[in-house]
């Protein structure tokens, strides 16, 4: 797993629709009408610079996780 602040989240907003953010910041990297925008969008923003994606649910819990930098512990074989 990539290390702090070296993620980016799709979270719910609380005044509706969902943002992307990179972990630890208090400011949005975009906030969209629906989760599979926010998806995309924070998808190619942790594609370009390296980091984890993690998707949560409307309860905050952790749904999915994509690595686009280096694990940690890559699988072996």
């Amino acid at each position: 797993m990539a290390g702090k602040g070296k993620s980016h989240h799709v979270v719910p907003n609380p005044t509706g629709g969902w943002d992307g953010r990179r972990a630890n910041s208090e400011r949005s990297s975009g906030h969209f009408d629906t989760k599979q925008q926010a998806i995309d969008a924070t998808r190619t923003i942790s594609r370009n610079q390296g980091t984890e994606l993690v998707i949560h649910g409307r309860d905050g819990q952790i749904q999915q996780k994509d690595s686009h930098g280096h694990d940690d512990f890559p699988p072996k074989g």
